[in-house]
């Protein structure tokens, strides 16, 4: 008895393990982020950074208050009913003489012809005509009789407006929205309201091809996870033999098939189908037949994984209990392939929705989608707050449907 008390004396006690098992496995949680840590820095600065920085752009507004400073601190407590008093009209004759001097002018003057149109020809022209500042009480008549836009309200609500750090001004405009001089947010008129319109079609043309893809591709995938592996492979190969070709080079060659003298057309004339060519090419008809083939291996691939993993013995249980092969396919089969499904639908429409060079060569001038027009005022309008704001839309739809398919 005491040879065993001695013993349990001298064995280690239980806390002093827990802590030992503890500092374990914090050593090997450090060792696996160590070995991620690179990942994770590539992420940051080529992922996570350009996301935040534009989600930045889309709410910056330094503009107006770098080259107006004076101005927009006269304006700060102005009401809006009214024109601004005498001060603020020489704040920004004032502002005027020195942005000109500095080479800001021409920056703030884009940025509020955003607002109202004709806005840059009205600033860039009060430059020209002041070589100096107004006498004191007389630039509110100085800057009218340059131009009468200075006496239109509208005119300092869009500088007031403007006088940042941080605005809604981009967002607003992405969805058809304005602010009015009292701050109320309302529809813009319809000859100016596009980018809802196109939005509808981004996420039609990428509901449509993920349809698309799921008729096509499932039973692909179900004969890819049936057949026997020599057949399977080569089929499998056929399957991802779009990644290994350029996307450029797969979109012409589809306007090659698909032109009014190409193949299809050809083949039909020649079989008395059709006696005028059909037009596909150019048209929605063309985008869904280039998109469909791109993003065809996205929706096989997941559902070949989840079938390859069902246990062909489930149907056959079936069967040998009465059921005939619909009712076995559809109330035992296809429920399994739901995770499938849902996976390569999230993975195609997403893919779909941010498409820009298949839709610009393949489809018409009514067939753009959201990418060509970011694309179009990042390169040529260089307007980065509405090309970020648009591509914070669609962010924020990607994410949200994300949500969806995680619930």
């Amino acid at each position: 008895m005491t040879a065993a008390f001695v013993a349990g004396a001298d064995a280690p006690p239980e806390v002093p393990l827990k802590r030992r098992l503890r500092r374990a496995e914090r050593a090997r949680q450090f060792k696996a982020l160590a070995l991620i840590l690179p990942l994770l820095v590539f992420l940051l600065f080529t992922f996570l950074g350009p996301i935040a920085g534009m989600l930045w752009h889309s709410v910056e507004d330094w503009e107006v208050p770098r080259a107006l400073p004076h101005t927009v601190s006269a304006l700060s407590h102005w009401d809006g009913k009214t024109l601004p008093d005498e001060r603020a009209f020489a704040a920004l004759a004032g502002d005027i003489l020195e942005a000109r001097a500095d080479g800001t002018l021409a920056t703030a003057s884009k940025r509020l012809n955003y607002t109202i149109n004709g806005f840059r020809t009205t600033l860039m022209a009060t430059a020209r005509h002041l070589k100096t500042a107004p006498e004191p009480g007389t630039a509110k008549d100085t800057l009218i009789g340059i131009d009468k836009m200075w006496g239109e309200q509208e005119t300092w609500a869009a500088i007031k407006g403007a006088s940042g750090p941080l605005t809604d001004f981009y967002l607003l405009a992405s969805l058809d929205l304005k602010r009015d001089n009292n701050g109320s947010i309302f529809a813009a008129p319809e000859d100016q309201a596009i980018y809802r319109d196109i939005f509808f079609r981004t996420f039609t043309i990428g509901f449509a091809v993920t349809a698309l893809c799921l008729i096509l591709g499932f039973p692909v995938a179900y004969l890819l996870a049936t057949l026997p592996s020599n057949s399977a492979n080569l089929l499998m190969i056929c399957v991802l033999l779009p990644f290994w070709t350029s996307l450029l080079v797969r979109t012409c060659a589809w306007i090659v098939v698909l032109q009014t003298n190409g193949i299809i057309n050809d083949t039909l004339r020649w079989l008395g189908v059709i006696n005028d060519p059909i037009q596909l090419v150019y048209n929605r008809f063309g985008v869904y037949v280039a998109m469909t083939h791109v993003l065809m291996p996205f929706m096989i691939l997941p559902l070949y994984s989840v079938m390859k993993a069902i246990p062909p013995a489930y149907v056959r249980a079936a069967s040998s209990l009465g059921a005939s092969p619909t009712v076995a396919f559809l109330r035992i089969y296809l429920p399994q392939t739901i995770p499938g499904i849902g996976a390569g639908c999230l993975l195609v429409f997403i893919l779909a929705i941010g498409y820009y060079i298949t839709p610009a060569l393949v489809g018409g001038a009514a067939d753009q989608m959201i990418s060509y027009f970011i694309a179009f005022y990042t390169t040529e309008t260089v307007n980065w707050g509405l090309a970020s704001a648009l591509g914070a839309v669609l962010l924020l739809a990607t994410v949200a449907l994300a949500m969806v398919y995680g619930k």
